[in-house]
């Protein structure tokens, strides 16, 4: 079946292309699905993932799971995974691959890991790191509301290890909100990392129902400011999927938001819809308005805004300090 995402059908415009179990059909003006009928919308064909391969992601492949590494490249079905790995980059994933929250957009596992921690964790993380020969290596997690600092602790442990062991190594470090604890996210800005990301994910309007209860819009922004109030020397960052509902308007007003709590970095992507069962996409984002987003956000004042289809949170998070030459020689 061709590459597709679901979404609820009531009423679709005359030619436009859908899949059903039979494969690609026209729909009529006016014709309606039965309820609680889906059809598939058919991709446009900027949203085709060039699968790249070789030995450096072969490399890559068998450092993460020879080290029992959960990185958010698998668990979240990321569409840039062969492209990173074959650059011989990974974003790893603390903590385990199961999440205390349910946000409706994202695929990783959720349940309650009942205060597990895996202790070799730190030094599995910086001898991967090592081995990788990585310069710029994101550490991300699922959320812990299981644990009485969020995992704020564990994560500063393995930073530290990453550091100790490679040195040159600059970190990112996208976090959980950590309920808004605000000392539980200043154990990880002093942890030694140069970048702190924390997504906001989508606008204020659309933040309940795609995230997690828990979340919300306002912490998040709470969480970032603080971040830079704490460590000015810390740049921060945040992350938008667009084609949830939102509209330019609530695009900028988001971007007056974030640039108020002195956000340095943002990052803009398609919402790509995991299952059936996540939340649905309400529409493909062009790249030239991709292109125009970016162009708002400079505008607005961040130190670099990346925009595209295809863009993630860490999405070779090296190449914005490369070219903004922070960090990084």
């Amino acid at each position: 079946m061709p590459d597709t995402d679901l979404i609820p059908l009531v009423q679709v415009a005359s030619g436009e292309k859908f899949v059903n179990d039979r494969g690609i059909v026209a729909i009529k003006d006016g014709i309606k699905a039965g309820r609680g009928d889906k059809l598939r919308l058919a991709k446009p064909d900027w949203l085709r993932v060039r699968v790249r391969g070789g030995a450096t992601y072969e490399k890559v492949q068998g450092i993460v799971h020879e080290h029992r590494l959960a990185t958010v490249c698998e668990e979240a079905k990321c569409p840039n995974m062969s492209e990173c790995w074959s650059s011989g980059t990974a974003t790893i994933m603390l903590m385990g691959d199961v999440c205390t929250r349910a946000c409706r957009f994202c695929a990783v596992n959720t349940g309650n890991p009942r205060g597990w921690l895996d202790a070799e964790e730190p030094d599995n993380t910086a001898r991967s790191v090592q081995l990788m020969q990585l310069r710029y290596v994101v550490l991300t997690s699922v959320n812990r509301d299981d644990l009485p600092d969020g995992g704020a602790g564990h994560y500063a442990a393995c930073v530290r290890r990453v550091k100790q062991v490679n040195p040159d190594t600059a970190v990112e470090a996208l976090t959980p909100d950590f309920l808004g604890v605000l000392p539980d996210v200043e154990t990880v800005v002093d942890s030694g990392i140069e970048v702190f990301a924390q997504n906001v994910e989508t606008v204020r309007r659309l933040t309940h129902p795609v995230r997690d209860p828990r979340a919300s819009y306002d912490q998040t922004l709470a969480v970032l400011a603080h971040a830079k109030r704490h460590r000015p020397d810390v740049l921060t960052k945040t992350s938008l999927m667009l084609g949830l509902g939102e509209t330019d308007a609530e695009i900028l007003a988001t971007m007056d938001d974030l640039r108020a709590a002195d956000v340095d970095i943002l990052t803009l992507g398609q919402y790509l819809q995991p299952t059936a069962h996540h939340y649905p996409i309400d529409r493909w984002v062009s790249p030239d308005e991709f292109e125009q987003y970016r162009q708002w956000g400079l505008e607005k004042g961040f130190m670099e805004v990346v925009s595209g289809v295809f863009v993630r949170s860490s999405y070779r998070a090296e190449q914005v300090l490369q070219k903004n030459n922070v960090g990084l020689s």
